[in-house]
């Protein structure tokens, strides 16, 4: 019995659309203007991580990342560099984000991507991760310091195995050789780092390269992208949209949730101004 139970707990648990993805029929069902919102699990309160997907969704968030706190997140800028340190703080680990996300799906019905370093994941073990993503509800997950090569080698089957979308990302110093061999390996869709530089949101429309833009444009890739790096408010936000299917913003979200108001206040004030809803209402 016991064995059974065992051999019972390496299988997928696939949700219960199987091997439908949210991702998927997000970008089937919209396909411009899509609004990716980052933060850090655990920040700015251990619990607050549910409770902010949950805003997030209801004031229009089209796609949120959540992301995994790691004691060295050398691609992120340092206002979320200082949130991941917080959430560690804090008490966050992957098991306890789990824990807080497994009812979720009974709230919120958006697509939800984890991101975060492949080193926490190895030390949780992907085998398991990729379980607890499927039973959560996860739709896919970014780790920027995983090489396609590296993940098509050795992760791809078990990511498939539990309807799990591996999310590649392309920057200004990637080769069209390149881009296109990524385009072929993704499922889901393609994060376009918008500069060089790590995460922040003191960038301006002029910063973001429009040549790269126009160039991934150009290669006409089969799977949708979203830029992110550097979109802070509506302009960028808007600006960016005009060469991706969307766009992400974390370090400004992440930024405005340090605002001591409530974070039903902080979300719809935030969510609004990025999306001209508030203009709408006013």
């Amino acid at each position: 019995m016991n064995m059974t139970g065992k051999v019972m707990s390496l299988k997928p648990a696939l949700m219960e659309n199987h091997m439908q993805n949210r991702i998927d029929d997000l970008f089937r069902e919209k396909d411009k203007n899509i609004l990716s919102v980052y933060f850090t699990a655990g920040y700015p309160n251990l619990g607050d991580t549910a409770t902010i997907i949950r805003l997030l969704e209801e004031n229009g968030a089209d796609l949120i990342e959540v992301g995994m706190p790691f004691s060295d997140p050398t691609a992120d800028g340092p206002t979320i560099q200082a949130s991941s340190d917080q959430a560690l703080k804090n008490g966050m680990t992957l098991e306890i984000l789990f824990e807080q996300l497994s009812d979720i799906r009974s709230h919120v019905k958006i697509p939800l991507v984890l991101m975060g370093y492949i080193n926490p994941v190895l030390q949780y073990g992907v085998e398991k991760f990729c379980r607890q993503c499927s039973r959560t509800g996860i739709d896919g997950i970014i780790l920027p310091d995983l090489p396609p090569d590296e993940f098509s080698l050795n992760y791809q089957e078990v990511f498939k195995a539990n309807n799990l979308h591996n999310i590649y990302l392309i920057t200004p110093q990637t080769p069209d050789s390149r881009i296109l061999e990524i385009d072929r390996l993704s499922t889901g869709f393609i994060y376009m780092v918008s500069s060089s530089s790590t995460t922040g949101a003191g960038k301006k429309v002029s910063d973001f390269s429009r040549e790269y833009f126009s160039r991934v444009k150009n290669l006409k890739l089969q799977h949708p992208q979203v830029i992110g790096f550097g979109i802070s408010d509506r302009e960028t936000f808007e600006n960016a949209c005009q060469y991706a299917h969307g766009a992400i913003i974390g370090s400004a979200f992440v930024k405005a949730l340090q605002q001591p108001d409530p974070l039903e206040v902080i979300i719809s004030r935030f969510v609004a101004g990025i999306t001209g809803t508030e203009d709408r209402e006013g």
